[in-house]
């Protein structure tokens, strides 16, 4: 079925029904983010990095990042309960233990660098403006095993970080882990799956489904019915956000991947763009229902 089924792009936010734009939830029905089916983004990052160098521009990864510039805050809530939040406040994180520049978990360092820093079973991401976070588990040795071009492989750390800088991710969910000699086991026992016996959709989902070992990760753990459960806020800054709705783990993860590609700046004009249509339709609405309260105060 799945060779069937066209591959869905990204819907804009104007089209998408989403939770109200202040984060208070008023419930008036169910509401959802986005569907990804049968996609995947990891390819799209291949291509992307393909096409930087086939026209011969400057490659991405060499150019200066700055975490707090081009990525974006948000957190991830099933029901009342958050699971995931990347925040650069000092107050909403812990400082990362030998970290004495004060970024806290969200410091980015060389590949060289994070070979010190690692220990077996933990994540890695791998960031860079304008590409999809690819993330990885470090088992030791120098070695890592990650989801790359529809394959779970085994690499070398600085081979796969692709010159990119990185991150140890172990702080970003909010799971209790596995552990580490189990992570490195489940990571290990899936090297050389591929294609269509692939149970994740990106290299985060299955770095993230082999230290925490939950179903929510994988393709189809979850049924897509009733209410959406989880909750994607993403922070504008000013204390505003905006809340969407999905109704699998897998989903979000898609959508907040799509927003660590397209950067900070493009989702939150991306957003505003659509707060600023929806509070237009708003008015005219109480225009049409109440023309005569818009009058008596002028």
């Amino acid at each position: 079925m799945g060779n069937q089924v066209e591959k869905l792009t990204h819907l804009n936010y104007k089209e998408v029904p989403t939770a109200d734009p202040t984060g208070m939830d008023r419930d008036e029905g169910p509401r959802i983010g986005v569907s990804y089916i049968f996609s995947n983004d990891d390819d799209e990052l291949e291509q992307q990095q393909d096409s930087v160098h086939d026209l011969g521009g400057e490659n991405p990864a060499l150019q200066p990042y700055d975490p707090q510039l081009h990525e974006v805050e948000c957190s991830v809530y099933y029901r009342d309960e958050c699971i995931y939040q990347k925040s650069f406040s000092e107050e909403d994180t812990l400082p990362e233990e030998g970290d004495e520049g004060g970024g806290g978990h969200l410091s980015t360092y060389t590949p060289e660098n994070l070979l010190n820093r690692c220990k077996p079973g933990d994540l890695v991401e791998f960031v860079c403006q304008a590409q999809y976070p690819h993330w990885v588990v470090y088992v030791g040795d120098f070695q890592v095993v990650h989801l790359h071009r529809l394959e779970v492989v085994n690499s070398f750390l600085t081979d796969a970080s692709q010159g990119r800088r990185g991150r140890i991710a172990n702080q970003l969910y909010r799971y209790k882990p596995l552990s580490p000699a189990v992570v490195v086991r489940n990571a290990l026992e899936q090297v050389g799956c591929k294609d269509r016996d692939l149970s994740w959709r990106n290299s985060e989902c299955f770095a993230a489904w082999c230290r925490y070992g939950k179903r929510e990760f994988k393709i189809g753990g979850e049924l897509r019915i009733g209410k959406q459960p989880y909750r994607l806020q993403i922070r504008l800054g000013d204390k505003r956000s905006h809340t969407l709705e999905f109704q699998s783990l897998e989903d979000l993860i898609m959508e907040k991947r799509r927003n660590d590609q397209i950067g900070r700046a493009a989702v939150i004009q991306e957003l505003s763009s659509h707060l600023q249509a929806a509070e237009e339709e708003e008015e005219e609405e109480e225009d049409h229902h109440h023309p005569g309260a818009r009058t008596a105060v002028e």
